[in-house]
């Protein structure tokens, strides 16, 4: 998956070679007065996209779906040049559409909603809506038979069960080892130390490979590199350690559109809002999970999430 393959600056956003200068270009909607959906590559961008096309052929929209149209930068680019008209981004993308890394804003939730709502409207006429409360940002889970014995519900809890001899054992990649933006954040933020002998450290980035050398014991390991919103954690019963402190960007998921199409829609925030609300962290996890880990179809999976919480009429 697209944002999940990559490391920090560029996992998200695929974000090589993308200024910010960019300006929109209201091209003429191929599809009339269609209401054109891109998202990225990953799993989670397709459900998102795919419950906003639901909602909106719910309310009589005329939909194009262009899911899973391409990495960050190509859907970014198509909604700025006016090729689509909405799509599911994640407010922490922000920090790097504008060249702003080193704001401290953007480890808010509300403050990096704020700011990236300013920053697009002002420049580029992009309007992002309410987003969901979940945020798929990287973290660090722990078995769950561990954060149970152990009392372990955030990394605020981690140097006292370390410096006690407690059990644990992270598997990441080199990269989140090494990079300032990983976890040598948290452990300046929380306090504490990882030596080698606490650390399987992987070739690779890809937060399945973590996460199942945590589920499965290998080397002793009991903890993983993740994403917020990986659909194996709850498949393979982890839980993330919150991240009181905000050690890391926020990266909620939030609709985004040009401002010609909500003028178009005025209803366009109370539309979606719902749907989004509906998205807390563990949720997430669950939908995820039931296309990556059971197979089944975007469309069914965003169909049964918007008919059990009353959002499919």
């Amino acid at each position: 998956m697209e944002k999940r393959g990559m490391m920090h600056l560029t996992r998200r956003a695929g974000l090589l070679g993308l200024c910010t200068a960019f300006l929109p270009v209201n091209k003429p909607n191929a599809q009339g007065q269609a209401v054109r959906i891109g998202s990225k590559l990953d799993t989670e961008g397709a459900l998102l996209g795919e419950m906003m096309a639901q909602i909106l052929e719910a309310k009589g929209v005329q939909v194009q779906r262009r899911l899973q149209l391409g990495p960050t930068r190509i859907v970014r680019q198509a909604l700025l040049n006016g090729e689509i008209d909405l799509y599911p981004e994640y407010t922490g993308n922000g920090a790097f559409f504008f060249q702003m890394e080193d704001d401290s804003a953007w480890h808010d939730a509300q403050q990096a909603l704020a700011k990236v709502r300013a920053l697009d409207a002002e420049r580029n006429g992009i309007v992002w809506l309410d987003p969901a409360a979940a945020n798929n940002t990287w973290a660090i889970a722990i078995r769950a038979d561990v954060a149970r014995s152990a009392k372990l519900g955030s990394l605020a809890d981690l140097p006292q069960h370390l410096a006690t001899g407690g059990a644990f054992k992270l598997a990441a990649s080199a990269e989140f080892v090494e990079s300032p933006a990983a976890l040598p954040a948290f452990q300046k933020a929380y306090g504490f130390a990882l030596q080698a002998d606490r650390l399987l450290v992987l070739s690779g980035g890809d937060t399945a490979v973590t996460m199942r050398a945590a589920a499965e014991g290998l080397n002793n390991v009991n903890a993983a590199m993740v994403y917020g919103t990986d659909g194996a954690i709850s498949a393979l019963d982890l839980v993330v350690l919150d991240d009181p402190k905000g050690a890391q960007i926020v990266y909620q998921p939030a609709p985004v559109l040009r401002k010609n199409v909500l003028d178009r829609h005025p209803d366009m925030q109370s539309w979606l809002r719902p749907a989004f609300a509906s998205l807390d962290l563990r949720t997430l996890q669950t939908l995820n999970a039931k296309i990556v880990v059971e197979g089944q179809a975007v469309g069914a999976v965003a169909t049964a999430h918007l008919r059990q919480n009353g959002l499919s009429g």
